[in-house]
């Protein structure tokens, strides 16, 4: 079952200067293996397209079935010298809750949100 990113795990989002920083927690550590699989450097890097200029890392804590996402050169320069409108860490954060992951239907009931 494909589902997006926003029944899987919630996101904590941040910026500094230039850089965006996003961490994904996943609701179960059941869903981490999904998470881990599927929600690469990649497939992150492709939901923005061009918007992140610079390399991008993503670090994995697997006991507290989370990850991180370090994005730099995605602000534009910078909060405060972007003319981007919006472009600050938690507006690409709520971005990335769109992305569509495949779900085994076993996991199914640990989802959150309306199907």
């Amino acid at each position: 079952m494909r589902v997006p990113l926003q029944r899987v795990a919630h996101i904590r989002a941040g910026d500094k200067g230039n850089t965006s920083n996003i961490s994904v927690i996943a609701y179960d550590l059941a869903l981490f293996p999904v998470l881990e699989e599927q929600l690469t450097v990649a497939a992150v890097l492709a939901r923005y397209g061009e918007r992140v200029a610079g390399p991008a890392t993503r670090y994995v804590v697997s006991p507290l079935g989370a990850m991180n996402f370090v994005l730099q050169g995605a602000l534009g320069g910078g909060v405060s010298r972007t003319l981007s409108q919006d472009n600050f860490g938690k507006a690409l954060g709520s971005a990335l809750l769109d992305i569509e992951l495949e779900v085994d239907d076993a996991l199914v009931p640990l989802l959150r949100g309306p199907a």
